[in-house]
């Protein structure tokens, strides 16, 4: 059904990188949620007031509020489809994000709305009418949920769409609260236990907590999140794939959407080569790399000594000691500079992220002891930095 859908409404489905298809991905399934979600609101609501049940009334509601969060979506995933502008070079992707974040809002408020509810009706319960007719029917919306939820994970994992992602956690706790629904009015029906309130305000509880959920998941990209290793590795591997680049560092990279990248890294290059030679291959992954990797990639170029072995020696015992004193640490800008009677060892130190940056200064004056303790003649200039990734940056 999925697949049938997306071929019928979707033209040139397969093209998910392109900004036109992935607009209509979100117009698809904005429309299919507008219209499941409209539908389940008039039938369950009819079902809550037949039955005198706040669950079922609220679930109703929910529903509606879903259909609510489908329209969002829509304008969202519009906006975000605009092309670059004056004001903004890099494109609106980033209103996708929004777009997602206000529908954890939407969701958050279903569940405070049911969470009063559910707490009046604890301490005022009313009476309940048990209809098999209406269980059954409430049992057929969770069916129409769940397929909701599948659809909608579905074609948000295509085109890492997060408010997609969103709406199918959505649609996940509203299968949840229906189930929870069915099963205070089958409780009512044989045992004659009024739980309605009870399991509508263990229902507000999942709603709330899925928003909140929907809320985090969504904030991460539009505050700046660290790179995932994946992409750490995929494009300091793209960069360091190229003749004349000897290695990589200090990537960082900008999300501005979906599709949507920016990044920048530090490529060393030998500094025995012409550097018009250097220039030329930097110039060349910079072009690959939006062809390639559809992101838009901003190269500085680090000179690094490669052949000779004075340079080499202490870096390679400068490296040691370092992980020595700090396990899964890295250097890098490693350069020296000569004197008669000194040498200074100019350097990065990249630590993991968990080590406060109130240890930065006592670790570099440790290792500068260190180094020392093995040449007296050096003098260690260190800046203490941490890697964007969102783990420990990996030995190469």
């Amino acid at each position: 059904m999925v697949d049938f859908l997306v071929r019928t409404f979707v033209k040139d489905y397969k093209d998910t990188g392109n900004n036109r298809v992935r607009t209509a991905y979100g117009v698809l399934s904005s429309f299919v949620g507008i219209a499941c979600n409209v539908f389940l609101f008039g039938l369950k609501l009819a079902v809550g007031m037949v039955v005198g049940s706040v669950s079922v009334m609220s679930d109703a509601f929910n529903n509606l509020s879903d259909a609510a969060s489908s329209i969002v979506s829509f304008i969202g995933v519009k906006m975000a489809s605009r092309p670059a502008d004056e004001e903004h070079p890099f494109g609106h992707g980033r209103m996708e994000y929004v777009a997602a974040l206000v529908v954890s809002f939407l969701v958050i408020e279903v569940g405070w709305t049911l969470l009063k509810s559910s707490v009046g009706k604890i301490f005022h319960p009313e009476d309940m009418v048990f209809s098999l007719p209406s269980v059954l029917i409430l049992a057929a919306s969770v069916a129409v949920k769940l397929w909701m939820a599948y659809f909608n994970r579905t074609l948000g994992k295509r085109i890492q769409s997060s408010v997609m992602l969103a709406t199918a956690t959505d649609s996940l706790g509203d299968v949840l609260a229906t189930t929870a629904t069915v099963l205070a009015l089958a409780v009512y029906g044989i045992w004659g236990l009024n739980v309605d309130g009870i399991v509508g305000l263990g229902v507000s509880v999942v709603v709330i907590v899925a928003g909140i959920n929907i809320a985090k998941d969504t904030l991460a990209p539009l505050l700046g999140q660290a790179i995932s290793p994946e992409v750490y590795k995929e494009i300091s591997q793209f960069v360091e794939s190229y003749d004349g680049i000897v290695g990589s560092h200090d990537l960082i990279v900008h999300d501005y959407g979906p599709g949507k990248s920016m990044a920048s890294i530090h490529a060393e290059v030998p500094n025995d080569v012409d550097i018009e030679k250097s220039h030329e291959t930097i110039d060349r992954i910079e072009r690959d790399a939006v062809n390639k990797l559809g992101i838009f990639l901003v190269i500085h170029m680090d000179p690094v000594a490669v052949h000779d072995e004075r340079v080499t020696y202490y870096r390679q015992l400068t490296e040691s000691l370092a992980e020595k004193l700090v396990p899964g640490s890295s250097i890098h800008d490693f350069r020296i500079v000569n004197g008669e009677a000194r040498i200074n060892l100019i350097f990065d130190l990249v630590v993991p992220r968990e080590i406060p940056t109130s240890q930065d200064k006592e670790l570099a004056a440790e290792l500068g002891r260190m180094v020392q303790a093995r040449d007296e003649r050096c003098c260690c200039v260190i800046t203490v930095e941490r890697s964007f990734c969102a783990s420990a940056h990996e030995e190469k």
